[in-house]
């Protein structure tokens, strides 16, 4: 295959803000058509379903699925048994049986199947991963907080039941958090604050840990105004580790580091188009499983309703 030719599915804002620049920058990768119930991409075939787009683009070799984890479950499977690959947006699905059945289906189908977190791939974070193994953490501690308003402005979708709430984006600090260290994290405790109009958190507070006891605390926030905090600080015996800017910058005891220009995306689409021409797959369901264990552990309180 000299060409992976694809189909996305789902033209919200992160299509258009980082999929469809980073496919148009991906070597070996072609968008060839969109399906989108609300929207066009201009010079593209576009439908209005996945079904429709299926049936008539039969070149199509893999499917980009960009549309709420509550949907996408359904859609990914109509893809693999097509037999297309499927690269799925994070989170991967709306519950961890979900994807496990994704990755069994895949494999059954021989195509694979990219359960992709793009913080992963942020320019910092193979620099902090190698830190790390060199100065052994003591404690680590999350600060993700940002404003909903900015950048998911009348999604309400996220503050419904399934919609992850303010795990939508405190899950990239976990993706972060648990590649970072080779050591299991479980959840000990949680805190979710979920307005009383909603069905979801709009904060929440995690108490975590390592399978050896290194201790990760988490403080997630969606109504966060002016400066937003992308931050995952870890204290060592040799010094203090922050890796800001959602895993794009790194600084070791306030000495900012030399990391270079953010890639997230293009680097995703990278590892997806290898991934298929090596015939493997990638679905890592820890960072999943973790959001997962805090709604089971968590306690919840209801604060004041929100709207956007």
């Amino acid at each position: 295959m000299t060409t992976l030719n694809l189909g996305l599915v789902g033209l919200g804002k992160i299509a258009r803000d980082q999929h469809l620049p980073a496919i148009a920058a991906t070597k070996g990768a072609a968008l060839l058509a969109v399906a989108s119930r609300n929207a066009r991409a201009e010079g593209l075939s576009t439908y209005t379903d996945l079904d429709a787009m299926l049936a008539s683009e039969s070149a199509l070799d893999a499917v980009i699925l960009c549309q709420p984890p509550a949907v996408r479950f359904d859609a990914a499977q109509t893809a693999l048994r097509a037999g297309k690959h499927v690269f799925l947006e994070k989170p991967p699905g709306a519950t961890v049986r979900e994807v496990e059945i994704l990755a069994a289906l895949a494999c059954e189908m021989g195509v694979t199947l990219f359960a992709s977190w793009h913080s992963r791939f942020g320019a910092a974070v193979p620099v902090a991963k190698k830190w790390l193994l060199q100065n052994p953490p003591t404690r680590l501690t999350i600060d993700w907080k940002e404003d909903i308003r900015v950048w998911h402005p009348g999604q309400n979708w996220i503050l419904e039941a399934g919609g992850f709430g303010v795990f939508d984006p405190g899950i990239n600090a976990l993706s972060i958090l648990t590649h970072l260290l080779d050591d299991p994290v479980r959840v000990i405790a949680a805190s979710l604050e979920t307005p009383e109009n909603r069905g979801a958190p709009i904060a929440a507070k995690l108490n975590m840990a390592t399978a050896s006891g290194l201790p990760v605390a988490a403080d997630l926030d969606f109504l966060q105004t002016g400066p937003q905090s992308w931050d995952i600080i870890a204290e060592t015996a040799s010094g203090m580790m922050t890796l800001s800017n959602g895993g794009n910058a790194l600084s070791i005891d306030g000495v900012a580091q030399n990391i270079g220009a953010e890639r997230e995306y293009p680097a995703m689409y990278r590892h997806f188009v290898n991934l298929v021409r090596s015939g493997t797959s990638d679905v890592d369901m820890a960072p999943l499983q973790l959001v997962a264990d805090a709604f089971m552990l968590g306690q919840t309180k209801r604060v004041e309703a929100f709207s956007f």
